[in-house]
């Protein structure tokens, strides 16, 4: 994937949620993007460091993830034509407590947390893309932290595979298990469950 082409797709991307996007407003974002590439394994954070950017993601997987005990506990997974960053170091401004590891050879765009508040202030379209992203966000982890809370663990392996369509043969079996909060034993015993049902 050439500059280019990345910088059309986040163009694309931004257009769907704010499509008065100004040409100022873009001009603007175009001297502050970074592109960055990441080969599959490498760390885009690890506890101890500081979180400074909002990334989109143009092409790879990136999984969060933290240890207890020696065990990965999986959080979330980010793939093509979203925004990832470990939010709460970046928006705290404190080190990450989790990992951020690319799964797959990875293409982003990368914007500065200094550049990224320089723009809120001077652009209000640019405010507007933020807030939508945020409360997008919100309702993800929301939805999340209740289905732990409500549903079981079949129920949560059944809203993995349709909010997760794009990426559910990208990833390890064992990382799905640890996603949905069970053993990678559990998590075939479900999978026979449901293809006893077809």
């Amino acid at each position: 994937m050439t500059t280019d082409t990345a910088i059309k797709q986040i163009k694309c991307y931004l257009l769907t949620l704010v499509p008065e996007l100004s040409e100022n407003t873009w001009n603007d974002f175009l001297q502050r993007v970074v592109v960055k590439e990441y080969k599959k394994g490498d760390f885009l954070y690890k506890p101890g460091t500081g979180c400074n950017y909002v990334t989109f993601i143009n092409k790879g997987l990136i999984r969060s993830y933290y240890l207890l005990d020696g065990k990965e506990i999986i959080t979330a997974f980010s793939w093509e034509d979203c925004y990832y960053s470990d939010y709460q170091s970046f928006l705290s401004r404190q080190d990450a407590k989790q990992y951020s590891e690319a799964l797959e050879d990875t293409l982003v765009l990368n914007i500065h947390y200094n550049d990224l508040q320089e723009m809120y202030s001077k652009h209000h379209d640019c405010e507007k893309i933020g807030r939508m992203i945020s409360e997008n966000l919100f309702m993800v982890l929301s939805n999340r932290n209740s289905s732990f809370q409500f549903d079981t663990p079949d129920v949560r392996y059944e809203k993995f595979l349709k909010d997760c369509e794009a990426i559910t043969q990208r990833i390890p079996q064992y990382m799905i298990a640890s996603y949905i909060g069970v053993t990678p034993e559990a998590l075939s015993r479900i999978r026979s469950r449901r293809a006893t049902k077809k």
